[in-house]
């Protein structure tokens, strides 16, 4: 059976989405998570009681603490009871706890310029946390995931290399999308090469 939970485009009644683009479940308290992209915002969908609400930014588009900038890739740490957004086009992840009216930032440049250090990003895609809070990021125009362990800034390159695109299987062109199972291997969408990798935990 399919349920249509939203429907409409652009900027009007909270559940209108424009572009959304990556969504996060909770499964202990069974809400859903939804980045809506060109709205700047991440909306919150209780099933239960059918019923949609702002959870972070919404504030218009931009670089301060209270706002988002093109929220793409989230997904939902329950060790901290917050959300994980990759802030597309602050070219940061940040961290936002249910309930809060800011972000804190988990890595990029607090100006929002992209770049190629262990504490910058470039069109980080994606995002997703393991069990113990670690981190994985698709750093997309880097050609290459980062990993930041639990309380770190530093971002440890665990697939591919930085700035360089190829077909190799340690190579990556344009990760746009992770993953992990169960046991933790990684799962990365390389999506200008048309397939997709499986890593190894690590």
């Amino acid at each position: 059976m399919i349920n249509l939970i939203f429907t409409g485009t652009g900027a009007g009644p909270i559940y209108y989405l424009n572009y959304p683009s990556g969504v996060a479940y909770d499964s202990q308290s069974d809400l859903v998570y939804i980045a809506d992209k060109n709205n700047h915002r991440v909306l919150c969908y209780s099933p239960n009681k059918a019923s949609l609400n702002l959870i972070a930014g919404g504030n218009g588009q931009g670089t301060n603490y209270t706002q988002l900038n093109n929220p793409v890739g989230i997904d939902f740490d329950s060790s901290t009871n917050s959300l994980i957004i990759s802030n597309l086009g602050s070219n940061t992840v940040v961290r936002w706890e249910i309930g809060a009216t800011n972000w804190t930032l988990i890595t990029g440049n607090i100006n929002g310029i992209a770049g190629n250090s262990s504490t910058e990003l470039s069109s980080p895609y994606d995002v997703t946390v393991d069990p113990m809070g670690n981190i994985y990021i698709a750093d997309t125009d880097n050609d290459r995931i980062q990993f930041f362990p639990v309380g770190s800034t530093n971002g440890v390159t665990i697939v591919g290399s930085t700035g360089v695109s190829g077909v190799s299987s340690t190579l990556l062109n344009g990760p746009y999308s992770v993953a992990l199972d169960s046991q933790l291997n990684l799962y990365v969408s390389d999506m200008n090469n048309h397939r997709v990798q499986r890593f190894m935990r690590y």
